[in-house]
């Protein structure tokens, strides 16, 4: 619907009550708004995702061993096997949503993530739609291990856009949000291959974090750290909500997922097996893994 033009002077009527130009406008204005915080920034619509693995229905289990054996004995591979991960699931998030994804080992929370940030084909017959460029932080997130923390830093916050000079303003906020120099000064002068696996997932989570994003994927990089950092975690991420982000985290800890998310989908089996209030959602999910 076209909107009503409003006059320089005088009155108007809008929703059936008289207002004033500045009124009216500033009315608009606020429409605005909403809507665009309720646009939608990602739209998954009958998405079904398949990959190829080698070996039969038991290939899973014990695989490495499987294939240590195969290249001892010269054998060759077993057949290919299609798993079907993403099953036909839709759904639509918008602007300001925080989106826990939960379910089983397997259920397929971190292929969907991959298909969001667009690194999974999907089938012909659906999609996944999303509206700006979606950013994927997980604990696998690739930092260049020979370099230090400093120079990755740096770097990862050039590849995202910002200006060399930002990169400055902002560089010691990042090492101070990682923590990575609490209790090792100068540890962001070492090299990152010298880091552990919860040094290296803060300092991800801190460079990605310094920017806003249209739609922010975060793949268990809340899962380390202390208490002090997992609360920085949080209320950033509470902070690009504000902002008009759309944020979706995997994560097995439901108390996480309960604390910075309003929207929870349960996935099992490559399905949506509930997709709702996160409250809601998560004690469904709890009764169903304790019963």
């Amino acid at each position: 619907m076209a909107e009503q033009l409003i006059p320089a002077d005088g009155k108007v009527l809008v929703d059936g009550e008289e207002l004033t130009r500045e009124e009216a406008l500033e009315r608009r204005a606020k429409r605005r708004a909403e809507a665009a915080r309720n646009s939608p920034t990602v739209v998954v619509e009958n998405l079904h995702v398949h990959y190829r693995v080698y070996g039969g229905s038991g290939a899973t289990r014990g695989a490495a061993t499987g294939a240590l054996n195969r290249m001892i004995h010269r054998r060759k591979h077993d057949a290919l096997r299609d798993v079907h991960a993403i099953k036909g699931i839709s759904f639509v998030a918008r602007r300001g949503e925080s989106i826990g994804l939960i379910g089983s080992n397997g259920s397929g929370k971190s292929t969907l993530l991959r298909a969001i940030a667009g690194l999974l084909p999907a089938e012909k017959v659906g999609g996944v739609y999303t509206d700006g460029q979606p950013s994927l932080l997980g604990v696998n997130a690739a930092l260049m291990n020979d370099l230090s923390g400093e120079r990755n830093v740096v770097l990862g916050c050039l590849a995202m856009g910002l200006h060399p000079n930002e990169v400055k303003e902002k560089y010691q906020s990042i090492i101070e949000f990682s923590g990575i120099d609490e209790k090792s000064p100068n540890t962001s002068l070492r090299p990152m291959k010298t880091y552990s696996s919860g040094q290296a997932a803060r300092l991800r989570f801190s460079i990605a974090a310094v920017k806003l994003h249209d739609v922010l994927l975060i793949d268990e990089a809340l899962a380390t750290g202390d208490a002090g950092f997992q609360r920085r975690s949080e209320e950033r991420i509470r902070d690009l909500r504000r902002n008009a982000g759309t944020v979706f985290v995997v994560s097995h800890s439901l108390s996480s997922v309960r604390d910075i998310c309003d929207r929870a989908i349960w996935l099992e089996a490559g399905l949506i097996r509930m997709d709702g209030d996160v409250d809601e959602v998560t004690a469904a999910y709890e009764a169903w893994s304790n019963g």
